[in-house]
């Protein structure tokens, strides 16, 4: 019997820049159900990006955080005669993006001593210059992957 389709939740854009991937990446922060906080924090670490890289538009440091953030390829576990073995595989669109804004997530939340919207700022402008916490997560994930290439024709 085939699965059920889910369906997928569409986020609108949100107010300000009018873009749905910061929407959901506002949602991404949020704690306990407190999105003012969450808006004012990510829009306060905007703010602080404007002011740090002279750049009007900092939803374009924000994309291309995100997308230097993302694997391209990342380890799955599968069990092929009673062991265990990391078959590489490549990551779709989505799970790409949400792996992006939890690394970016939790690389502002590790820090200590900073406001969070302070945090955030500099972990975004870091991932937009492919440095920083988040861009080391991604190149440890395609160290396993590469280093796992010999599985990959056990891939599902």
């Amino acid at each position: 019997m085939r699965r059920k389709i889910t369906k997928k939740n569409i986020v609108q854009p949100d107010n300000i820049y009018n873009s749905p991937k910061l929407a959901k990446f506002i949602n991404y922060m949020m704690l306990e159900g407190k999105k003012e906080t969450s808006r004012k924090a990510v829009y306060g670490a905007f703010e602080l990006i404007k002011e740090k890289t002279k750049n009007p538009n900092p939803l374009e440091i924000f994309d291309l955080a995100m997308k230097n953030a993302g694997p391209l390829m990342e380890v799955r576990s599968k069990r092929i005669g009673g062991a265990n073995y990391q078959v590489p595989r490549e990551v779709r669109a989505e799970r790409r993006l949400a792996l992006a804004m939890r690394w970016i997530r939790a690389a502002a939340r590790a820090k200590k001593g900073q406001p969070i919207h302070v945090k955030l700022a500099d972990e975004l402008i870091a991932a937009s210059k492919n440095e920083g916490v988040a861009i080391k997560k991604k190149e440890d994930m395609h160290k396993m992957a590469e280093s796992n290439k010999a599985f990959a024709h056990f891939a599902w």
